[in-house]
């Protein structure tokens, strides 16, 4: 592998708003291939078809190429070992997998989902991790043929040691050990043909001359089964580099959950993408105090592969902060600094469509900025006294904002239809009418109750900062409630 021109690969699955850790993990690999003289590679891992669309695919494209990210190689591009989209390359798994179970390394599964979750329930009782039990490996040859002759739906598991332990280098863990017992009877394709991430990572690896694999820290327990399946296919593996998470700075793992994740929402607050890539990058550097502001070029001249730490990255909001300020400051010219302000005024159309929406609710141009500016800024500062006017109580308040969260977060195509579709299905669900939920959630994107109209606004804000806005609502609600308010 080290005679082999250095091929590395950032491998994203679009089922959601990409992510600030994708970004992340796609700098180090880009970092590394500018670092080795080699080839940086963008494959969709698609094979989740309830969940991936086109539309998040687009977004990952979208987000990566803002990041300042070019690959030689790609969907969009095209390239010698293509097509780069797993769903594109659904015939190309079958033929391995089938090798690994004629060579007696894998097994075909008929254990239906109500079975499987049972034997999950009582392993979880009886306090033990859950994992498959082997069942339908005593079945005999025979009785496998006439249940698949049957068209009895199954799966293909990967077979595992029972004894011993997996021992492999990682480029910067060193040396790990995990014992086989471990180790899950993986799914290796699924009951509709397509093969599971572990199956086609592997393969796509293989066919696309990676020779270096590095992703996140949680990927680091799913190595035995990678390299079994090279083991099995007589293949020989790719160095595995596993990045440490990025983190809060409660040492918590970064999730949308606690702090705004999406790449969007950082697009859409004005940061600048190479503020970002000037702070992620800095996890892998080594420099002195005064040498922070860094572009692509000097992150790229200083990167330092065999230097990595094991600590968390924390994601400190308030260091990008500082960062992008002195970006803005100290690396645009004036001409420059008002191309980057129409630009992001005019992205998703904010600027043109806010525009269309306040020509008929204004008497004259005065009064645009109270009645638009919420669609630009960056914190609404939210106070309780915004919702005095909102005819519900904090604690009806809070139920509606606790409810359409979860709700919003199942839209797969983010737009003033689908948004108005599931708020009345949640509205219906919680036995309220439209307009009750409505209202506070006027007020929790806007700032007030004089607004623009509400789905149209919560298309153009987009669904990341849409979620961060009523996140913060629920927290002023919530201290009215806890206050009496």
């Amino acid at each position: 592998m080290a005679d082999s021109a250095v091929r590395v690969r950032i491998a994203p699955s679009p089922t959601g708003e990409p992510h600030v850790g994708t970004a992340y993990i796609a700098l180090f690999n880009y970092l590394f291939a500018k670092k080795h003289g080699g080839k940086f590679i963008l494959r969709i891992e698609d094979t989740d078809a309830t969940r991936s669309t086109p539309e998040f695919e687009k977004k990952v494209l979208d987000a990566l190429k803002w990041c300042g990210l070019e690959w030689s190689e790609g969907p969009d591009i095209g390239g010698p070992y293509g097509p780069y989209r797993q769903s594109d390359r659904k015939d190309i798994y079958k033929p391995y997998v089938e090798k690994i179970v004629a060579n007696g390394h894998g097994f075909r599964c008929f254990c239906t989902p109500e079975r499987l979750e049972q034997m999950r329930e009582a392993q979880r009782a009886a306090g033990k991790p859950p994992k498959y039990d082997g069942l339908c490996l005593s079945l005999s040859a025979e009785e496998v043929t006439s249940r698949v002759d049957a068209g009895e739906p199954h799966v293909v598991r990967m077979k595992i040691p029972t004894e011993g332990s997996c021992k492999f280098r990682d480029g910067v863990y060193g040396d790990v050990e995990i014992p086989w017992e471990a180790v899950d009877m993986q799914v290796l394709l699924k009951a509709d043909g397509m093969p599971t991430y572990h199956m086609a990572n592997v393969v796509d690896d293989h066919l696309m001359k990676i020779t270096h694999v590095a992703r996140g820290e949680e990927w680091l327990a799913s190595v035995p089964k990678h390299i079994l399946i090279y083991r099995y296919l007589g293949l020989e593996p790719p160095v595995f580099m596993h990045l440490s998470l990025m983190r809060n700075a409660d040492k918590s793992k970064l999730s949308k959950r606690k702090n705004p994740t999406s790449i969007s929402y950082y697009t859409a607050l004005g940061y600048l993408p190479e503020a970002l890539m000037n702070f992620l990058g800095l996890f892998f550097i080594q420099i002195a105090e005064g040498e922070e502001l860094l572009t692509m070029e000097e992150l790229a001249e200083k990167f330092d592969p065999d230097n990595l730490s094991k600590a968390g990255a924390i994601f400190d909001i308030q260091k990008l902060d500082w960062l992008n300020a002195r970006w803005i400051r100290e690396k645009l010219s004036e001409e420059e600094f008002a191309a980057r302000v129409l630009a992001w005024a005019m992205d998703n159309e904010r600027l043109k469509e806010g525009l269309k929406l306040s020509q008929t609710r204004i008497s004259k141009l005065g009064e645009l900025p109270d009645l638009a500016a919420f669609l630009f800024k960056s914190d609404l500062g939210l106070q309780p006294a915004a919702f005095a006017g909102v005819k519900a109580s904090p604690e009806e308040m809070l139920e509606i904002l606790n409810t359409v969260q979860p709700d919003l977060e199942k839209i797969l195509e983010w737009n003033k239809e689908s948004i108005e579709t599931e708020l009345r299905a949640s509205a219906e669900r919680m036995g309220k009418k439209l307009k009750a939920v409505v209202a506070p959630l006027f007020v929790a994107c806007s700032g007030s109750q004089r607004s623009l109209p509400l789905f149209d606004s919560m298309e153009l804000l987009g669904r990341s900062v849409v979620r961060q806005r009523l996140k913060v609502a629920a927290q002023v609600v919530a201290s009215m409630a806890g206050s009496g308010k």
